[in-house]
């Protein structure tokens, strides 16, 4: 997360219906955060080798280089419609969609992506582009889906590990910024083997185990209410799939809000089981929140 308070929100767009969604839950986000704007158009085309100017005898506002120009100047144009107050650049920046975005998340408070796009991906549940670009990213990652409404809490999922710091932070901040509640979600399970040779007792203390559980919870939860007083919190304990429970909390939430990573045993994967779960299956908007680079990394 890039800490520098004249640090822009980034939105990436392609000229989809779906782009604009995001261009327009980009601006209101960067006006409540008092922030400038910068839309982006990965352009692909010239590493392709192909014709980028129009084709002889062609208009000659065709071609592809012009088709970006036009789909930029839309998405910057619906931006001033949404928040006239906040100041809004635009550029088409040559390269693959995952690189060019990696390389604005640099520099960026926060990203924010449709959850497809145009292209040969659409067909999954959800883009390639975005899937890769919420698991790498240097700043959190905000991905407009499902309904966007203002009433509704912030949720926010919670295992208990470090990882999960900077979601339950930007999830305070949130909560505070839009006035209104703060909903932490725990959902723990039996423990499952995780290597060969792992034993585990045949019977569990179930009041135990979820006493365990409730304390990971409130210490993941210690000092946040101090720092943010106006929010108030809600604290869900569920015996269940933790990634079940946040889409089912999504269907009535303004945001949802999740690590990149947990302490699950799927963590080597790109994002971790619970957040690309509700990547693709989330109701509502989705936060994706990474740990910031230690310095000098």
């Amino acid at each position: 997360m890039n800490l520098n308070t004249g640090a822009p929100v980034v939105v990436g767009v392609d000229g989809s219906a779906v782009a604009l969604d995001a261009v327009r839950a980009a601006a209101r986000t960067a006006a409540a955060r008092h922030r400038p704007l910068r839309v982006v158009h990965a352009f692909i085309w010239p590493l392709m080798g192909v014709p980028l100017d129009p084709a002889p005898g062609a208009p000659a506002d065709g071609g592809l280089r012009n088709q970006a120009e036009k789909a930029l100047e839309e998405a910057v144009a619906e931006a001033g419609k949404v928040a006239p107050e906040v100041p809004v650049t635009g550029a088409v920046v040559d390269g693959a969609p995952v690189s060019v975005l990696l390389d604005e998340a640099r520099d960026a408070a926060l990203m924010v992506l449709g959850n497809r796009g145009l292209g040969g991906f659409a067909g999954l549940l959800i883009g390639s582009v975005t899937v890769q670009v919420s698991a790498r990213a240097q700043c959190p990652v905000l991905v407009v889906r499902g309904e966007s409404r203002a009433d509704g809490p912030v949720v926010v999922g919670v295992d208990g590990s470090e990882l999960s710091t900077e979601a339950i932070g930007f999830a305070f901040e949130e909560a505070s910024r839009r006035g209104t509640a703060l909903v932490a979600v725990h959902g723990w399970l039996y423990p499952t083997p995780v290597g060969p040779g792992d034993i585990l007792p045949l019977v569990y203390d179930l009041d135990a185990y979820g006493a365990e559980e409730e304390r990971v919870l409130a210490e993941s939860l210690a000092g946040w209410a101090e720092r943010y007083p106006d929010v108030t919190v809600h604290q869900r304990l569920v015996r269940g799939s933790a990634a079940r429970i946040l889409v089912e909390e999504s269907r009535s939430a303004q945001l949802v809000v999740v690590g990149a990573h947990g302490r699950g045993a799927l963590g080597g994967l790109l994002l971790g089981s619970v957040s690309h779960a509700v990547l693709h299956h989330a109701h509502c908007p989705l936060a994706i929140v990474r740990p910031r680079p230690a310095t000098g990394a």
